[in-house]
């Protein structure tokens, strides 16, 4: 095994990766939320969590999906604002929070969004279901498969609103990637999120995320609530260009809610830096070769090295280049043929692969044979 050690000393504090950290657990104590997430949005790294991939029940935080395979239908041109939908008797009677349509009225998918995110009416969810598949059991369905593509491997969708059914659940930590990917997916629609309040059929109402009342940088996303899973938020916010997406559940009130809320986003946001250590395609080191028309070969990354430090921890950061060589050729561009490390002492590691930058021919015949030669004279193996 042959490895570079790159030591990255003055600039750097720390790393954290997958998990919460010993190191970090003192600054941010225990939440009194059953599950938790805060992940940095572009790195896609777990700054805190807390039974994160336990089942739990997703009240309408599960209206974020929803809301994704709308401004999916946007997108695509199936929908659009303007379009008018009709209420139907079902959506008409749910209960719980409510936009208030009027059965038999058709009415604007901009306002049906609004009365979706804003207000969380689960009658203008449904509404907004129909529209989509023809059914809110079709659209169900089509839920689990967008879930399923986007990464979310312990969540199931039995309904459009989130009202409450054993068989609808989910993970804080499916519910970030899901916020995630609408934040990323759909940026033209996101500032949604971030309105305030909304007023249909003369009744004005206030959006219930409480985040967004705080001056914390908070633009979204989604409250929760049921008798089983108590009170949840999913929140994000950006400060000096950085974005973080929090996810918790099973508070006792809105009260508690809205406290741990704002103190876990706050925390977030401003107890990490993200620092690029490599771009993709930058070289990071080079492996020696065997039999090759050169001696060696670059070692690059794939993508983008971007980690999220910790500005409290005082560690080294170590970055290590390791591959078993020499490599023997042929190699093309492309090929896996290392791996990056990353290490800060005490906190966690992590690895990415590095593959070879360019290709690498194989000897001639002759060369070849002296190059053998050479090797079986030295006692190493050609193998």
């Amino acid at each position: 095994m042959l490895k570079t050690v790159f030591q990255f000393t003055a600039l750097v504090l720390g790393f954290i990766t997958w998990g919460l950290q010993p190191a970090l657990a003192a600054d941010i104590n225990q939440t009194p939320a059953k599950q938790a997430i805060i992940m940095d949005y572009e790195t896609g790294m777990i700054l805190y969590e807390k039974s994160a991939d336990s089942q739990m029940p997703t009240s309408s935080m599960s209206k974020v999906m929803t809301m994704y395979l709308v401004f999916e239908a946007l997108k695509n041109g199936q929908l659009s604002l303007d379009s008018k939908l009709p209420v139907s008797e079902k959506a008409w009677r749910k209960g719980g929070s409510k936009m208030f349509v009027e059965v038999g009225n058709e009415v604007a998918v901009e306002d049906l969004i609004r009365g979706v995110i804003v207000q969380s009416g689960n009658d203008a969810t449904i509404v907004l279901a129909e529209g989509v598949a023809g059914t809110e059991e079709a659209f169900a369905d089509a839920l689990n498969i967008k879930a399923e593509k986007l990464g979310m491997a312990n969540s199931h969708f039995m309904n459009a609103s989130g009202w409450p059914d054993p068989d609808h659940y989910s993970t804080a930590k499916d519910l970030a990637i899901m916020a995630a990917a609408i934040i990323r997916d759909f940026p033209d629609y996101y500032h949604y999120y971030s309105e305030k309040e909304f007023t249909y059929n003369n009744i004005k109402q206030p959006n219930r995320n409480p985040l967004l009342y705080r001056n914390i940088g908070a633009d979204g996303v989604k409250t929760g609530h049921t008798e089983i899973g108590g009170y949840g938020l999913i929140g994000s916010g950006e400060r000096n260009g950085r974005r973080v997406v929090m996810v918790l559940n099973g508070l006792p009130d809105d009260k508690a809610r809205a406290q741990e809320g704002a103190r876990l986003l706050d925390w977030g946001l401003r107890s990490f830096d993200n620092m690029k250590l490599f771009a993709a395609g930058e070289t990071v080191d080079h492996a020696k070769v065997a039999m090759g028309k050169t001696p060696e070969v670059s070692m690059v990354t794939e993508q983008d090295v971007i980690i999220s430090l910790p500005k409290t921890v005082k560690n080294d950061l170590k970055v290590e280049a390791v591959y078993e060589g020499p490599l023997k050729a042929p190699i093309k561009k492309g090929d896996r043929i290392g791996t990056l490390r990353v290490h800060v002492p005490r906190v966690s590691d992590f690895e990415l692969p590095l593959v070879a930058g360019e290709n690498v021919e194989p000897m001639g015949f002759f060369a070849a044979a002296l190059a053998k030669a050479r090797i079986k004279l030295s006692g190493a193996s050609v193998e």
